[in-house]
Formats: structure tokens, C-alpha cells, sequence
């Protein structure tokens, strides 16, 4: 088997764990992660044996760390198939000209706009449509999470609208710039947030309104959701058809909180604690009047990793069938929700 030669442009939260995805598959392989300075994420890199590529002018940097850099930025995308660029929000669409000018593929993160790319992705939702294309969008962590509990209701019950007010973590764990440490904050104050419009760059045929607050915590938001829906069911019913989902885990056994939840990955032993599933409390599911109602917890760190390997795989043309892609890669990393 030929594997796709996939080269991450960014080692931070999202592309750190992408680059480890993708080195537990069998039809891929890393040929390389970016790195702009020799801080201690490139060290661990280095440990791990990935090659470093780092912008031309700080190439001596690196080889005064004792982590000598395989080449520039450049050279790293001139020996992709494809470039998962996951740096910072805003700074991908500067590199859209260096991929272009390459003749390579590049999937984006959800901090840029729907219009870098054209096409937004979410694996359960549009895997198909994103086969053979050269640009993709995945799409944030809130989105993502949306997007996979939405689609499945609109599937078997058929969804007229959906409000969801999303408590926002305010940083990762890592971050020590940012807030709030003291304060809720909505953001925006102005109403939607962009969680709803976004939802609709996947499945542009829901109805759909968000709100957002930031909330003094580092682990994970959660989202309160409300959707109405065409047909009458119930909570049983709501409940077999989120089991059915390869990417939700229902959280009970005494876990009511964020805090618990990431004390089950750490036992059950997730690289870096990482949930990739949604986690939706079963208690919550509450059902009337063609309306379902429930809670989800969402980690933002590592939600998105199976999805760039999804979006990675059909854009290689490596797999034509989403499901049958969803279960390799979740398959691959360990991703168990029954």
C-alpha cells in the first residue's frame, strides 16, 4: 500500500495530536511537523522522531537546541500529498498561496472562514461530498459537536429548529494569557454567536440559533441544546438514536461534571485525557411536545482529531465510504464508546 504523505503545519494543541492520529494509521504516515521556534513542544517532536521543518530564518535556533530542523516550511509542503495546516486562527489563510503554488491538498481548522476552503467538513454529516476535493474546512470543536448530534435527530425525526446556549471553556489548560479567571463573559454580547452559522456551512438545511458565554474553566464547554422536531418520540427512542452514533458516549456513572469526565480518560488511559466522542449526560434527555432537550460536554482540545483524519482519508481518495472510514480511524487511535 502507498500511504498519502500528510505534513502538519503547526505543532500546538490540535496539530500535535493530529500528527500522532495520523501515525497510527495504516494508510497515511507524517512526513514532517512545523515548528516557528524550539520551545518545548518541538523537544517532545524531536523526542518522538518526527522531522521538524521551521521557517528559514530560524533554522540556526534549532540547531543551537540540539534539535536540528530537516528543512524550511517550504520544503516540508513541496513533499506532502497533503498539508494539515492547524495554526493559529487567522494565520492559515495566510499560507493558502504556498500550498496553491505547491499543487498540494490542505485541510484547515475551524478558526478560519468557510470561504478559505469552500466546503466545511464533518465526518458523519458530509463525508462523501469531500472526497477528491483539494481544500477542506474542518470545522471547530462546538461545531463539530453540534453537527454530530443534530444530524442523526434530523435524520429519523426531522428537525424544524434548534437553540443552543454553549458554555464556553475560556482557554485550553496550557494558555496562561488568556481569561476570564473571575468573571462569565458572553461572547458575543450580540446575538447569535457564530456556533449556529457555522452549524449551517455543513447542514445548511437546519434552523438553528446559538449563544455563548466564557466561563472561568480550561477543560471542556458544554452545550445546553434544545431541538424541536417533526415527529413525536421519546426519551428512549432519543436515546437509541444517539447510542447508534460511533462519536457520542453517553456519561453516567456518577460523572456530573466536566471535571469527572476528564478523570475517566486519564483511567482509561486516553493520550493527553483526550474524549474525541461528545459526552451527553443520559439524565438529561428529556422529551414533550415534539421537543428533545440535553447536555453535552465537548473537549475542545481533541474533538476534531478523528474528523482530520476522516476529511484526510476522503480527500486522498483513500475511502470512498464515510462509516467505513469512521471506523478505521477510530479504530486506530481507540476510540471505544461501548
Amino acid at each position: 500500500m502507498v500511504k498519502a504523505k500528510i505534513a502538519v503545519n503547526g505543532y500546538g494543541t490540535i496539530g500535535k495530536r493530529v500528527a500522532d492520529a495520523v501515525r497510527a494509521q495504516d494508510d497515511m504516515e507524517i512526513i514532517g511537523i512545523s515548528k516557528t521556534k524550539p520551545n518545548y513542544e518541538a523537544a517532545v517532536a524531536h523526542q518522538l522522531g518526527y522531522d521538524i521543518y521551521a521557517p528559514a530564518a530560524n533554522l540556526g535556533a534549532f540547531e543551537k537546541a540540539g534539535m536540528p530542523a530537516a528543512g524550511t516550511i517550504e520544503e516540508m509542503v513541496e513533499k506532502a500529498d497533503l498539508v494539515v495546516d492547524c495554526t493559529p486562527g487567522g494565520v492559515g489563510e495566510g499560507n493558502k498561496s504556498l500550498y496553491e503554488k505547491a499543487g498540494v491538498k490542505a485541510i484547515w481548522q475551524g478558526g478560519e472562514d468557510h470561504s478559505l476552503a469552500g466546503f466545511s467538513f464533518n465526518a458523519i454529516c458530509n463525508y462523501e461530498q469531500a472526497v477528491g476535493r483539494d481544500l477542506v474546512r474542518v470545522v471547530s470543536c462546538n461545531t463539530t459537536a453540534l453537527c454530530r448530534a443534530i444530524y442523526p435527530i434530523d435524520k429519523e425525526l426531522g428537525v424544524k429548529k434548534v437553540r443552543v446556549i454553549l458554555a464556553r471553556r475560556a482557554t485550553d489548560p496550557n494558555d496562561v494569557k488568556k481569561g476570564p479567571i473571575n468573571a462569565i463573559v458572553p461572547d458575543p454580547i450580540k446575538l447569535p454567536s457564530h456556533h449556529g452559522p457555522d452549524v449551517k456551512s455543513v447542514l445548511p438545511q437546519i434552523n438553528i440559533t446559538s449563544a455563548a458565554l466564557k466561563i472561568p474553566t480550561t477543560l471542556m464547554h458544554v452545550h445546553t441544546v434544545n431541538m424541536e422536531v417533526d415527529k413525536d418520540c421519546t426519551v428512549d427512542e432519543v436515546k437509541n438514536i444517539f447510542g447508534s452514533q460511533p462519536r457520542i458516549r453517553f456519561v453516567g456513572q456518577g460523572m456530573s461534571s466536566t471535571a469527572e469526565i476528564m478523570e475517566f480518560a486519564r483511567d482509561m488511559k486516553r493520550p493527553r485525557n483526550d474524549m474525541w466522542e461528545n459526552c451527553i449526560w443520559p439524565e438529561s434527555i428529556t422529551v414533550g411536545d415534539k421537543e428533545i432537550y440535553f447536555f453535552q460536554a465537548v473537549h475542545q482540545e481533541s474533538i476534531v482529531v478523528p474528523e482530520n483524519i476522516d476529511a484526510i482519508r476522503a480527500m486522498m481518495e483513500l475511502e470512498s465510504d464515510g462509516a467505513k472510514s469512521i471506523e478505521k480511524t477510530n479504530k486506530a487511535i481507540g476510540l471505544y464508546n461501548k
